[in-house]
């Protein structure tokens, strides 16, 4: 029995648990994708795994799935922050989805000295983040956090975190990882406009900091997140 359909619920997952099911979910189950009892659905909740369930009510208001068995355990990501200073709407959300598609472990919108949009909303990128991962097949879903200023954070910075600074100004170096531990990372994107003078100063004065290049040329800042996401997983992650 192979389920068609994948879906997020915020509800604990386990042997002979019963998921109730919102009326949104219901519609989509049984509505668009016309399920019907006793038909297969892959649940997960970000916390148990995926697990094989069966619809046991059908409505159109609501219904209920029976968990049969695990069909995967829990895949948890690299300890790995993507730090980015949000731009227009659709890019966002690209950020957003790739950063969980790639294995974000956490995704901080930051706010820069340049950054374009002051303002994001937080639930609406975090349901993207729940798309993404019920259709690259994760199952774990990062958390988006609110917006944060990046000086703030700076200054705030946990340790034993070490942070790959993506900086326009290395463009045409080398990169190198060489030397960096595999401890828990972030990876720092900058807005369309770059960094500030004084944030770049900021950032080249922190021990835990490192100045990279992400090749060549200047890229986009969507483009960047996933091309640093794909050097850090390749040199550090779980991609070796």
């Amino acid at each position: 029995m192979k389920a068609k359909v994948r879906l997020y619920v915020d509800h604990p997952l386990g042997a002979g648990q019963s998921v109730p099911l919102s009326r949104d979910q219901a519609h989509y189950l049984f509505g668009v994708m016309r399920l019907a009892v006793g038909d297969p659905v892959a649940l997960f909740n970000g916390r148990d795994g995926e697990w094989l369930t069966t619809v046991a009510e059908a409505g159109k208001r609501g219904g209920v799935l029976d968990c049969v068995e695990q069909s995967r355990p829990l895949m948890p990501p690299p300890d790995l922050w993507l730090l980015f200073a949000p731009i227009k709407k659709a890019r966002t959300d690209f950020i957003v989805e790739k950063a969980v598609e790639m294995g974000a472990a956490r995704i901080v919108p930051v706010q820069t000295d340049f950054t374009n949009s002051e303002r994001i909303r937080q639930d609406r990128l975090q349901a993207h983040a729940v798309e993404a991962a019920e259709q690259c097949g994760g199952t774990f879903v990062p958390e988006v956090t609110d917006l944060h200023r990046l000086d703030r954070l700076l200054a705030d910075w946990p340790a034993g975190r070490q942070l790959m600074f993506c900086d326009e100004a290395e463009a045409g170096a080398a990169l190198t990882l060489e030397g960096a531990g595999p401890g828990p990372w972030a990876i720092l994107i900058g807005p369309e406009g770059g960094f500030s003078e004084a944030e770049r100063k900021r950032l080249l004065a922190q021990p835990f900091a490192r100045a990279v290049s992400l090749g060549p040329r200047i890229l986009r800042a969507d483009t960047a997140a996933v091309a640093a996401l794909t050097l850090w997983q390749v040199a550090l992650g779980d991609w070796k």
